[in-house]
């Protein structure tokens, strides 16, 4: 059993410590302030932060809803939300092309009726990135509120409290560290999507090209500048994953 744990835990640590091999560290910072870096790095920030608005705003509703109702087809709606978390990302953008082009009736319908154009957009990489991240968002807030002790809403409620005002003073502080922990999660998700947003958005520099994608680009022309972009993208996965721990997660505190 410890040799097989040993060989899994290789598995995943030999190819990180190939890539922090593979850096040259003395032209690290140069590659990352290069106009198209800090151009891909800026554009996925503010497009991660705003898909994971995008998560929260929609993610908590239908959160709130799988875990406190019993409404016919919930196991079809959760496995409808869970499935971009298995879906191949390009089929996902695939899918998104199909429902959101200007090809399609809803795609058109938006065009001619608003000028919105989401396909080859910032409003694209946003869709794709909150497409892929928000069911981090939802599974994570949905097991907290099902651990959720109800007394403590049903108390509120016996004072008089609406059912607004019990989920807005009660339930949410009682569920904040999984809604933070849920948004790290869906945040740090969007940052590295790739394959739906380069399949529904597009690879336009200085508009639709994150950090993964000018990653990608870079490993034809200058691999050392994508090595350098990618321990970017590693740091922040690191980071995220060891700041959260089981305690954010709703587990066991150490």
């Amino acid at each position: 059993m410890l040799a097989a744990a040993a060989l899994a835990i290789l598995l995943f640590a030999l190819p990180l410590i190939g890539l922090l091999q593979r850096a040259d560290w003395s032209r690290v910072v140069d590659d990352l302030r290069s106009p198209a870096s800090a151009a891909a790095m800026r554009l996925s920030i503010t497009t991660s932060l705003a898909a994971t608005v995008l998560a929260i705003a929609l993610g908590l509703p239908l959160a709130w809803l799988l875990a406190r109702t019993d409404i016919p087809g919930r196991a079809v709606i959760r496995a409808l939300v869970l499935l971009p978390m298995v879906l191949p990302p390009v089929v996902g953008g695939v899918a998104l092309l199909a429902a959101f082009s200007r090809r399609s009736p809803l795609g058109s319908w938006l065009y001619d009726a608003f000028g919105i154009q989401l396909t080859f957009s910032r409003a694209g990489v946003v869709l794709a990135e909150a497409f892929v991240a928000m069911p981090f968002f939802v599974i994570t807030v949905e097991a907290a509120l099902r651990s959720l002790d109800p007394r403590f809403e049903q108390v509120a409620a016996g004072l008089g409290a609406s059912p607004a005002q019990v989920f807005r003073r009660v339930t949410l502080p009682l569920i904040a560290p999984a809604v933070a922990a849920g948004a790290i999660l869906s945040w740090a998700r969007a940052l590295g999507e790739f394959g739906a947003t380069i399949t529904f958005a597009g690879n336009i520099a200085g508009r639709t090209r994150t950090l993964p994608l000018e990653i990608y680009l870079q490993l034809e022309s200058d691999p050392q500048a994508a090595i350098a972009l990618s321990l970017v993208l590693l740091l922040v996965s690191f980071a995220v994953l060891i700041g959260l721990r089981d305690r954010w997660l709703g587990g066991a505190r150490p």
